[in-house]
């Protein structure tokens, strides 16, 4: 049970960003910079004992700030996709900033993952925590609202990631908030990720144009290469050429939760047999993209000098549906002025 913090460089644009060490008695240990809010190390034991570092990343803030990639991030104010970088509300066309064509991704060039976030407090003891916070201002990236954002990140004593979202707008807007960890359950050096057994509690997924901008139909998984719902190794159907794989070079879908209830619920779980490390999901949300991280920049290095490459890590990125506020039949992500959005997504280790 520690605290550790130290400075982490530079980023482009100007501004020092920090690296925040939190330990468990269990000797995990979770490392967040405040650019970007981004999960830097996440080291827990195997079942070996040995301590594994299962996200990919960089080694300094100029790292991170020289590639546009969303690594380890927290993403804002929308995570994923919105269509020709507009929705409506309340009748009128909200116009975003695109940044992928002419869609949105991930909160536009300005994202929360590309900024300096604020530490509000760093709390030590058996479950060590860390609460970073943000305000945007209104029409950041397109948005309409001043909104004020708080995330929690708090490493429990049994080698769990709990991560808090909050927020709150001063004008009805829409929000998405998510993580973009890149793991790899054997380490960030572990190489390709295909033997990763991966199970994932849904039925349906929502299909996509060749953009992946929904269509609006959820379609089901049953029959294709995004059945999930037993379990399988995630290499196993990553060269499909049914379900757009083939022109994405693996997985980038969301899937729709078969949820019991409203609230939090285990929604899927992955196992490395390699080392028998554990990952299972936890969340309140509707839906879950899985990225298989199928392309990096030619030559791209991570931390340590470690080359970067083609589906050597896995994102399970909790989520609102991509593209909500163009399709009223998808799960609200509107919030009303001065009303809180809260949602909680927990990965917790442990070993098989």
């Amino acid at each position: 049970m520690s605290i550790e913090r130290k400075p982490f460089g530079s980023v482009s644009g100007g501004g020092t960003a920090e690296l925040i060490t939190l330990k468990n008695a269990a000797g995990s240990t979770l490392s967040v910079t405040t650019y970007g809010g981004r999960i830097v190390n996440l080291i827990v034991p195997d079942k070996n004992g040995h301590f594994t570092d299962v996200v990919l990343g960089h080694d300094s803030a100029e790292e991170y700030s020289a590639y546009t990639n969303y690594q380890g991030a927290l993403v804002g104010r929308y995570g994923n996709r919105i269509a020709n970088a507009q929705f409506p509300l309340d009748g009128k066309t909200v116009q975003l900033i695109a940044n992928e064509g002419v869609n949105q991704l991930h909160g536009g060039p300005n994202g929360y993952s590309m900024l300096l976030w604020n530490v509000d407090s760093v709390t030590d003891g058996d479950n060590p925590s860390l609460c970073l916070s943000l305000t945007a201002p209104d029409g950041e990236g397109g948005f309409p609202g001043t909104l004020n954002v708080h995330v929690t990140y708090t490493l429990t004593k049994d080698n769990a990631v709990s991560i808090d979202y909050k927020a709150i707008s001063d004008k009805k807007t829409v929000v998405n908030l998510t993580n973009h960890s890149f793991f790899n359950l054997r380490g960030y050096d572990g190489g390709d990720i295909g033997s990763t057994v991966l199970q994932i509690n849904a039925d349906r997924y929502t299909a996509t144009d060749e953009s992946l901008i929904p269509t609006g139909e959820l379609a089901p998984v049953a029959g294709t290469p995004l059945d999930f719902t037993k379990g399988k190794p995630i290499g196993q159907d990553i060269n499909s050429t049914a379900c757009l794989m083939d022109s994405i070079h693996g997985f980038d879908h969301n899937f729709v939760i078969s949820r019991k209830g409203d609230g939090m619920e285990k929604i899927a779980e992955a196992y490395e047999p390699e080392n028998g490390l554990v990952m299972e999901i936890f969340t309140d949300l509707p839906g879950v993209q899985l990225y298989t991280a199928n392309s990096f920049p030619e030559g791209l290095k991570g931390k340590n000098g470690v080359t970067m490459l083609a589906h050597h890590a896995f994102c399970l990125e909790t989520q609102c549906f991509p593209d909500t506020p163009n399709h009223p039949s998808f799960p609200s992500c509107i919030v009303d002025a001065g009303e809180e959005y809260h949602t909680t997504t927990i990965y917790k280790f442990s070993v098989r």
